[in-house]
């Protein structure tokens, strides 16, 4: 994909929104607007939830925590960090987080490389089907992206 030429501007109520696994997502900047270089949503997680422990084969991940209670998985065990906190996960490692708290945890998560706007769409399909979602599929989806969940 081609870099922008100029920048990008997305103005509050462009960005698409996609609601899965208990999250809401604004992808703010897409692989389309970066020329596939990386992908840059908010993140609004309800209490209680969050991904389970995964890896990514190609993407590497960096999140701000902006409000809320969070709790990070790293090195097999789970961290519980402030608001502010910065935290990297490369590619290949074992990661997740979760809302501890009683009120949303609100995120910015980036991804390079871009894709992840499509992996989450594809899976809020999943989560709006009647009946809820078959969760084979969304392993097969995690799959196909490269997303692999740990046992």
């Amino acid at each position: 994909m081609d870099v922008p030429s100029t920048p990008v501007v997305v103005l509050p109520g462009e960005a698409p929104v996609f609601e899965a696994f208990g999250d809401r997502a604004v992808f703010h900047l897409t692989g389309g607007q970066t020329g596939g270089r990386y992908t840059m949503f908010s993140s609004e997680t309800a209490p209680g939830c969050g991904p389970p422990p995964h890896w990514h084969e190609k993407d590497d991940e960096w999140f701000l925590v902006v409000e809320g209670q969070a709790e990070f998985f790293k090195d097999g065990e789970w961290t519980a960090v402030p608001v502010g906190t910065a935290v990297y996960v490369p590619h290949g490692t074992v990661h997740a987080f979760r809302n501890v708290g009683e009120t949303p945890l609100k995120q910015i998560i980036h991804v390079s490389p871009s894709g992840f706007e499509t992996f989450f769409e594809r899976c809020a399909a999943e989560f709006r089907r009647e009946g809820g979602p078959d969760m084979a599929a969304i392993a097969g989806i995690a799959a196909e992206h490269g997303i692999h969940f740990a046992h």
